[in-house]
């Protein structure tokens, strides 16, 4: 009967002990790569066009609507004299079908004679403005094409929470994605003898620069 010194340096168990965590590395690793493959792919093309920032030239798009909002809504706006509340929900309602927009439940900035709603979004910049004597709404948005559109997804400017716990999800399986791999570079490392200098490499470049060329 083997010793338990002697089951504990078996070789077969080794293998499988071996195996059973590249198994289990490799199905973190390709489920990680999964979900943040989209994610990856938006955030790396992104990150050039914010570095180029200044060569992209823009063509923002302006558009200003006016309108008057109706009678009964209008007593609606008899709320707060200052202050931040919402716009009541029939005020929103009508809004929406008028101008095409999204109000929502933003809060406005109250005061005497205006409501003013400030509604800036990834990409864009809007404003909304009703006079509380006799209803007349002015509304203006500014557009400034896709690729301001998607870098404002990647800095998560103006996207809102849900976009916020997107990014929130996809870090934390950047996360598992890099430390997995990391993990099977070294498993693999014997195999392949140039692993930890690039792994190296990979480390010594960024520093370099930041050190030398960063000022």
């Amino acid at each position: 009967m083997p010793s338990s010194a002697s089951t504990a340096t078996d070789p077969g168990t080794g293998q499988q002990r071996r195996g059973f965590w590249l198994r289990t590395l490799h199905q973190w690793h390709w489920i990680s790569s999964a979900v943040c493959l989209v994610g990856m792919l938006l955030f790396a093309v992104t990150g050039i066009t914010l570095n180029h920032a200044a060569k992209i030239e823009g063509n923002p798009q302006v558009a200003n609507q006016t309108a008057t909002l109706p009678a009964p809504l209008l007593q609606g706006l008899a709320g707060p004299e200052e202050g931040k509340a919402p716009l009541p929900a029939g005020v929103s309602g009508w809004l929406d079908d008028t101008l095409g927009t999204s109000i929502g439940s933003r809060e406005a900035e109250w005061s005497g004679d205006e409501v003013y709603l400030s509604m800036p979004g990834p990409g864009a910049d809007a404003w909304l403005s009703i006079q509380r004597e006799d209803g007349a709404v002015e509304f203006e948005r500014t557009d400034r094409g896709w690729v301001s559109y998607l870098n404002d997804l990647h800095k998560g400017r103006n996207a809102g929470p849900a976009w916020g716990w997107f990014i929130d999800v996809f870090a934390i399986a950047c996360v598992v994605f890099t430390v997995t791999g990391l993990f099977l570079l070294q498993m693999h490392a014997r195999q392949r003898r140039m692993t930890w200098p690039y792994v190296g490499l990979g480390l010594l470049v960024p520093v370099l620069l930041a050190l030398i060329f960063i000022h």
